[in-house]
């Protein structure tokens, strides 16, 4: 190959690799969490209803990293009405925990969650909350009740210590969504353009440190 065209390749594999570099923070995070302080996190119940995570903290704990973390959650009076109207609402607790690099994308060590579903029984007036995932099932008797055993996230596991990296730099995102797609079919286009079903939170993290 003349020297000429080896130039022009090198010059075309630099040119490359800055608009990838240069395009990196528009595609880093297009589905995680800010590298930024918790305290910079910004309320999602300024309306007066929404979730924002709350208290959370990352410990050691045996083998493994594991978060606790508390979830406010605030219905809108629509929501609130649908439910009490035998309307089941799923809300999904997202977790992820995440590697920083400087010059890739971030690495992805955990993605997972907890998907909750809430409903109403009105023969029997108590509202009844399931753990998708093990099938767990708890009543009460006020929707307060119900809605703060969803909110506690006690000891979840996120990271193995064996995979601690020294030097690295690592965090857990938390983000918390109303399932609008599960609503009833009638329900979902007013879900998405009535701003009182706009009920998940932003992406919050903590950092992860030895």
């Amino acid at each position: 190959m003349p020297a000429s065209l080896r130039n022009k390749a090198l010059l075309y594999r630099l040119l490359l690799c800055f608009f990838l570099v240069w395009l990196r923070p528009a595609f880093s995070y297009a589905e995680a969490p800010v590298l930024s302080p918790v305290e910079e996190a910004i309320p999602s119940t300024a309306e007066g209803f929404g979730v924002e995570v709350k208290n959370a903290e990352v410990t050691s704990q045996g083998d493994s990293y594991v978060l606790s973390a508390d979830i406010d959650y605030q219905l809108s009076a629509r929501a609130k009405d649908a439910l009490e109207n035998g309307v089941p609402l799923y809300w999904d607790v997202h977790i992820k925990t995440f590697q920083h690099r400087d010059y890739f994308w971030d690495q992805t060590l955990l993605n997972t969650g907890i998907r909750y579903r809430i409903q109403y029984h009105a023969l029997l007036n108590m509202y009844r909350v399931r753990k998708e995932g093990s099938g767990e099932v708890d009543n009460f008797s006020t929707l307060s009740a119900a809605l703060d055993a969803m909110s506690a996230i006690r000891n979840f596991r996120v990271m193995n210590k064996a995979s601690y990296v020294s030097g690295k730099r690592y965090a857990v995102g938390i983000k918390v969504t109303l399932d609008r797609d599960a609503l009833p079919l009638p329900l979902r286009p007013v879900a998405y353009t009535n701003p009182q079903w706009y009920l998940s939170s932003d992406w919050t993290l903590w950092p992860l440190t030895k």
